[in-house]
């Protein structure tokens, strides 16, 4: 072991060495990057993870070998302790004394998998300031080791999956900055996201009071031009600051006002667009200016919270979340980005827009962060746009709504087009070719026959989908593109009926006027029936209860992990074979986020519905059976019809009866399109998964599979000599990343910002939660956050939580006593479940899962939208 590979000056780590993390770790890489840049970076070398392993990394096997049998918090302690307790080695030791800087120095970890463009890391591990002499910074060094194995870092990791033996530690020694101002500036909004945006938190003395929060700072922000634009003097607290003969001492600091001189703002804000333009990403930069008036870069590494920019054309542009709007909070695969792209180029097709290449898609959708975004610019400029989305957000998805109207004011986004005539022209060829007054008018008429009608040509053009059994691969990916096309088209044949059902609803709120009380109306759609998706809930249930009967089938649910058991199919019991077998002959097409091609469908995983036959075998309380409770939002349905009539008599009571009956025999046909898309994936995943064993058996791939990490086009192209391997390999790791991410916008600007992050978060001063009221009645409860349903347990009378939810969630549903969403509207899909369920349910609430992650017990108030987090002893009480 030499010198050179112990100890590197930061100048001498070559950015363009693939091998530098592993080497130096990624504060010392950014560092050196800095420093070849020629941006001012004190002086200062790094100890290499040479000098770790040859350390403690005899010390560590031991401790390593047992890690994955072993608790976090175990491995942490055993692991510090190893490290604590083995010496310097004396080449490591005397080749730092003969390299470290003179005077004061600072001495950081930079561990390997830190200050990455997906994982910061940042606190993680430990860092000495104001160190002085070479023994307090070997001994320094040592400890920087040691807190790669702090219970934090340990946990941090593992929450990323990310393997301990494969994560080493470098350590950074520089030379101290004697501060007069330090702290952090972002190169974008890290609140907003609004990139070009310098946000500078300034304090005097140290940067550790910024970063530590020991100090309210002095925050500037600095507009792209240079104009400070926000400037908010500090509030005082603590600040550090270094202390003779060395380490650091916390001595109060009083309120303060705008004191960072404004040239050194703007000169800091110059230094951060230069080091967003080195690593060609936001930066989040920590900064530090001395006595004479020099400006010090001490450390860069990516904001990793921000959400990546939407693909725009030029000009300011408005986004919103497809994911959102489905209530799929998580990524698409590759193959369901390809599928997104053929749909929505069908459905523009429909509108009359053409579509160059349904690979590409129509020019309104984007995709980043491997998520489905819409375009709606030119909607919002439209007067009949605005209208519309108006109309179709604030049942949808309200709070969207609400962050668009708040754009509105906007100069960029002013009306461009007042005219309605060229939307009614659009919308009435449409109705025209598709008969749809006639067909609106008929199933008022007659809404059995209309009921019939949709499902009947469901069911027909279903049994045209497969393609031949002996097709190739090519012709089986030219069928499904022909699948996808064939999706919108069906959607005006069979949305009349339910339209017709709502227009019912509307009508009946017209005549009532305030003589229906708040909730009233949504009672009627308790117990809907022809529904497709309660339908194959209560199919579960009663399912379930055919199996309590089973000693051997309930062992199986209650004794073995569901993915077990949806692993080991052979070894299922014959009652919970047939049973099950005959229920996903039926419903085995749909899944959690079925709207995506890539996910598997519950025939192929079926997981989730092992886990919920599971919840439903140990629920014993008849009253909460959910065949019972259905019954029970049936006949309270039937009673709020009869009740509301009564209350006009008469001629507009008779209508009001009419108009709430024919709402009640088609509304529950608004599931019939969703269906019908999903009925399309689950034929398009039989052809994949054909096309997929066909590249297997030619040795391009490794499993079927994987073609869900290819677009269409490339499972489609016909070359021997092209492997998917690597390609498949590169995709599957950055889908699990963004499977990591917990923050989606619902509404995005193309400069990032998010304008629902500057708006209120919408409690109430009594601490309680708001939310758009989607279904009426009142219910304490236990919380129970879920952000993932695979396996989730609901106990009877649990309030859910969750981000959002599509039809896959439902079964928990049967269960659950009341529920709380981060999306949706009142007409969204988890609120329309709710009301048919009778569960109170408040959604587009704000950060709920966030804000109710360690609260015991809410109260949820469907009727007026409120969720209030019920307290004890003065505090929440912690989550079970």
């Amino acid at each position: 072991m030499t010198t050179e590979t112990v100890v590197l000056p930061l100048g001498a780590i070559d950015p363009a060495d693939p091998a530098r993390l592993g080497r130096v770790g990624g504060k010392a890489a950014n560092l050196g990057a800095l420093v070849r840049a020629g941006l001012p970076v004190p002086d200062g070398v790094c100890v290499t993870t040479a000098a770790y392993r040859a350390a403690v990394g005899a010390a560590l096997d031991p401790v390593l070998a047992d890690a994955g049998t072993t608790d976090a918090g175990v491995l942490a302690e055993k692991a510090r302790d190893a490290v604590l307790a083995v010496p310097v080695p004396d080449a490591v030791a005397a080749a730092v004394r003969a390299a470290c800087p003179e005077g004061p120095v600072a001495v950081r970890s930079s561990a390997t998998a830190e200050d990455l463009p997906d994982a910061s890391f940042a606190g993680q591990q430990d860092t000495y300031l104001n160190v002085v002499g070479a023994d307090a910074v070997l001994e320094a060094v040592r400890r920087c080791w040691a807190s790669l194995w702090t219970d934090r870092a340990v946990a941090y990791r593992a929450a990323r999956g990310i393997d301990h033996a494969a994560v080493t530690l470098a350590v950074v020694v520089q030379r101290m900055v004697d501060a007069r101002w330090a702290g952090v500036l972002f190169t974008a909004d890290p609140v907003s996201g609004r990139r070009g945006q310098a946000v500078i938190d300034a304090a005097p003395g140290l940067g550790e009071s910024v970063v530590s929060g020991s100090v309210d700072p002095e925050h500037v922000v600095v507009a792209p031009d240079g104009t400070i634009t926000e400037r908010r003097g500090g509030a005082g607290g603590s600040v550090v600051r270094p202390r003779p003969g060395g380490g650091t001492e916390t001595v109060p600091h009083g309120p303060a006002g705008a004191a960072l001189p404004v040239v050194d703002v703007r000169g800091l804000a110059r230094l951060g667009r230069r080091v967003e333009e080195l690593f060609g990403a936001p930066q989040d930069v920590e900064w530090a200016i001395d006595a004479d008036g020099t400006r010090w870069l001490t450390q860069a590494r990516p904001i990793t919270t921000l959400y990546p920019l939407v693909p725009a054309r030029p000009g300011l542009r408005v986004f919103l979340s497809a994911n959102v709007a489905q209530g799929v909070f998580g990524p698409f695969t590759p193959v369901g980005l390809s599928a997104a792209r053929h749909f929505a180029s069908a459905a523009a097709k429909l509108l009359g827009v053409a579509v160059d290449d349904p690979e590409v898609g129509p020019p309104m959708l984007s995709e980043a962060g491997q998520r489905l975004f819409v375009d709606i610019t030119d909607v919002v400029r439209s007067r009949v746009g605005r209208a519309g989305a108006a109309g179709v957000l604030g049942v949808m998805e309200r709070r969207s709504a609400q962050v668009v109207a708040s754009l509105l004011h906007r100069p960029e986004l002013a009306l461009a087009r007042h005219s309605p005539l060229p939307a009614l022209r659009r919308v009435g060829r449409i109705a025209l070719r598709y008969r749809v007054p006639s067909a609106l008018v008929g199933a008022w008429v007659r809404p059995g026959r209309a009921r019939e009608r949709a499902l009947a040509r469901v069911r027909a053009a279903e049994a045209s989908l497969p393609a031949p059994p002996d097709a190739g691969r090519q012709e089986r990916l030219d069928r499904v593109r022909w699948m996808l096309a064939c999706g919108p088209p069906m959607a005006p044949w069979i949305a009349p009926a339910p339209a017709a059902g709502f227009l019912a609803l509307g009508l009946a709120a017209k005549l009532l006027g305030d003589r229906a009380r708040p909730g009233e109306l949504g009672t009627v759609l308790r117990g809907l029936p022809h529904n497709v998706t309660t339908e194959m809930d209560l199919a579960l249930w009663e399912l379930a209860v055919r199996l309590r009967e089973d000693a051997d089938a309930v062992a199986a649910l209650t004794g073995t992990a569901p993915a077990d058991l949806a692993r080991d199919r052979d070894g299922w019991p014959p009652a919970l074979t047939a049973g099950l077998g005959a229920f996903l002959a039926a419903h085995g097409r749909r899944a959690v986020a079925e709207i995506d091609l890539g996910v598997p469908r519950w025939s192929e995983d079926p997981t989730h519905l092992l886990g919920a036959l599971a919840n439903y075998v140990c629920l014993s309380d008849t009253e909460r059976a959910p065949d019972a409770v259905f019954a029970r939002g049936a006949a309270e349905a039937e009673a709020a019809t009869a009740d509301l009539a009564a209350r006009l008599g008469g001629l507009r009571g008779r209508l009001v009866t009419a108009a709430l009956q024919r709402t009640r025999e088609l509304a529950g046909l608004r599931e019939l399109p969703k269906y019908w898309l999903v009925t399309v994936l689950a034929a398009a995943r039989t052809e994949l998964a054909a096309a997929g064993a066909d590249l297997v058996a030619r040795g391009l791939l490794d499993d079927a599979d994987d073609v869900c990490f290819l677009r269409l086009d490339e499972i489609g192209e016909d070359r021997d000599d092209l492997d998917r391997r690597a390609l498949v390999r590169e995709r599957r790791a950055a889908h699990e990343r963004e499977l990591r991410r917990r923050h989606v916008p619902r509404i995005v600007l193309s400069d990032g910002t998010e304008p629902e992050a500057l708006a209120d978060p919408g409690a109430t001063p009594d601490g309680a939660l708001t939310g758009v009221p989607a279904s009426a009645g009142t219910v304490t409860g236990p919380v129970r956050v879920i952000t993932d349903p695979q396996g989730a347990h609901l106990r009877p009378g649990d309030v859910l939580v969750c981000p959002s939810t599509d039809p896959g969630w439902t079964p928990l549903f049967l269960t659950a006593g009341g529920l709380v969403m981060e999306m949706g509207g009142s007409n969204s899909h988890g609120a329309v479940v709710a009301r048919e369920y009778g569960l109170p349910a408040v959604v587009g609430v704000r950060d709920a899962v966030a804000r109710l992650a360690e609260v015991a017990t809410v109260r949820v108030d469907g009727t007026h939208g409120r969720v209030e987090p019920i307290l004890r002893d003065g505090r929440d009480e912690r989550q079970r």
